[in-house]
């Protein structure tokens, strides 16, 4: 079922699943029961915003289906991007990594 936008006069607006045959017929309010009527609501103008904004929206919505990956470029001696341990890090015979001179929750980059 459907969800339609209507407009109390007192407590604004609210949305209710109606059917479409009852679509334009009045909606009680669900805070204070009096028939409110449905409006029709309609998406923000994005041709009005400045054109800052306007990225910012779209460089966003992007980004919730494609986001981006940072690149793996920390500089001259870290050891996740160039292979080789760096000044901080112990490797042990097993492959494993320590960093000693640092707190152990601490994240090393």
């Amino acid at each position: 079922m459907p969800t339609y936008d209507y407009q109390c006069a007192s407590h604004g607006g609210f949305t209710a699943m109606r059917s479409i045959a009852q679509r334009d017929a009045a909606c009680l309010c669900p805070e204070c029961g009096t028939p409110a009527q449905r409006v029709l609501v309609t998406a923000p103008s994005f041709a009005d915003m400045p054109g800052q904004l306007r990225t910012a929206h779209a460089t966003n919505e992007r980004s919730r289906h494609e986001p981006k990956l940072a690149s793996r470029t920390h500089g001259a001696g870290c050891s996740c991007c160039s292979g080789k341990p760096g000044r901080n890090t112990a490797v042990a015979k097993d492959g494993s990594k320590a960093f000693p001179s640092k707190r152990p929750w601490m994240i090393s980059h």
